[in-house]
């Protein structure tokens, strides 16, 4: 199999660097092995390097492109509208109609409301919890990623040996330079273990709860059965606002998120990545009683780049196309292919790992007999073995997140889904006994 090598974007980078802090202008894109890459085009499911080397893509930017690199539907409405005008400083009707598709596909949205980037709709949805409720604390969980803001970056990424005890466990700074203060009132749990939610809310202090309702961002965790009914339930009954972030979930999972493929509907719900494939849009959706106190309710929510036209036009192809029937069940198949084929690949290899997760966003964790149940089972898994893993896949010309998680498109098609798993196979041998 030829191997791809990465010399240009190596240099590029180096070069680069003297403009740019360490080449990059994101945290998650600097210290990827073999080297940061630069692009120089994309197609459906596939990307094109500086080097030359065609690698298909299961990045997908982090999530966002769950329509490939280039759907002509979204391509075709992004610039019909840039004819019409970029930035209005006011409402357009194609924000409208994304609105109503947005409340059409999701549970918990009686309305909604459009920000620029997931960190920004989270922001949003702890300040309107906070507001309507008059209370100060938020309850969030060891591992789920709330966006880089000083006020949610605790225990994302917490060190094994400043995890704390499990059922108190220590309030982690993810960044330095970050502001303690902004995690006074903010306490963490484990996820997947109900009785220390209800517990805690009994106290009737508590402004939010907010989560990934499926763990992507470290494991690809599934709530248990009777986890979210449970909190759902502590929640009404304590007055406290839960608010799902389906940032990576939203979209991607089915048409309603991962509240409408697990039947639970959260207060509010906050969304990105999928909602207009590639383009930068967020929203918070929820509850009309609460949503409309953003009508003159004395809670401030700007930004300049809200509800962009040229981004609601991809906002709503994106959502027309994704609510097609049939779209999402052939990313399901062919996902589960996926992930059952890379499963198989490492058993014959005689490597103990775990495929877990569903067929849109799935995890491998290499050294873990079973799937974990919340962030500290994760610590488990030998990441060293799978940035190795990784790279090797790479240089036979796969793209895979280097943190475990793998997104699938609809441009994935069997035939790419055949080539991953023969790369993948050759690549496992990086992992065996010498």
């Amino acid at each position: 199999m030829t191997r791809c090598s990465f010399d240009r974007s190596r240099q590029r980078i180096a070069e680069a660097s003297r403009i740019i802090p360490g080449g990059v202008s994101s945290h998650f894109r600097h210290g990827v092995s073999p080297t940061p890459l630069v692009f120089e085009r994309a197609e459906g499911a596939c990307l094109f390097d500086i080097d030359g080397n065609r690698l298909i893509d299961y990045y997908l930017a982090l999530g966002p492109m769950i329509l490939g690199h280039t759907p002509a539907d979204v391509i075709a409405a992004v610039q019909e509208q840039a004819g019409r005008g970029i930035l209005f400083g006011g409402q357009s009707e194609l924000e409208f109609e994304a609105a109503r598709l947005v409340c059409e596909m999701v549970p918990c949205a009686e309305r909604v409301r459009f920000a620029s980037s997931g960190s920004e709709a989270d922001q949003l949805a702890l300040r309107l919890s906070r507001a309507v409720t008059g209370r100060s604390k938020v309850l969030k969980f060891e591992g789920h990623y709330h966006g880089w803001m000083d006020s949610v970056l605790w225990s994302v990424a917490t060190p094994s040996e400043q995890l704390g005890p499990e059922a108190r466990p220590s309030r982690f700074a993810g960044s330095l330079g970050q502001d303690a203060s902004a995690g006074e009132n903010v306490e963490v749990l484990p996820w997947n273990q109900a009785e220390l939610v209800v517990e805690r809310l009994k106290r009737g202090d508590v402004a939010a709860v907010i989560m990934e309702p499926i763990m992507c961002n470290s494991g690809g965790i599934l709530p248990e059965p009777g986890y979210l009914e449970a909190v759902r339930a502590a929640c009404t009954e304590t007055g406290t606002v839960l608010i799902f972030d389906e940032v990576v979930t939203g979209f991607r999972v089915g048409p309603g998120g991962a509240q409408g493929r697990l039947g639970v509907t959260p207060d509010l719900a906050t969304f990105a990545k999928a909602i207009a494939n590639g383009f930068s849009v967020a929203a918070v959706a929820g509850r009309a009683d609460l949503m409309d106190r953003l009508a003159g309710g004395g809670i401030l929510h700007g930004g300049t780049y809200n509800a962009q036209a040229v981004a609601m036009a991809a906002t709503v192809a994106t959502l027309r196309r994704l609510g097609t029937p049939g779209t999402y069940e052939a990313m399901e198949a062919r996902g589960r292919r996926l992930m059952d084929g890379i499963d198989q690949a490492l058993k014959r290899a005689g490597i103990t790992a775990t495929v877990t997760g569903l067929p849109q966003i799935f995890h491998v964790a290499l050294g873990m007999a079973e799937p974990g149940r919340h962030y500290r089972d994760m610590l488990t898994s030998d990441r060293q073995a799978y940035v190795r893993l990784t790279t090797a896949l790479l240089e036979r010309g796969v793209r895979a997140l280097e943190r475990g998680a793998w997104f699938l498109s609809t441009e994935h098609d069997d035939a790419i889904v055949d080539q991953t798993l023969a790369a993948f196979e050759d690549a496992v041998s990086v992992l065996k006994p010498a």
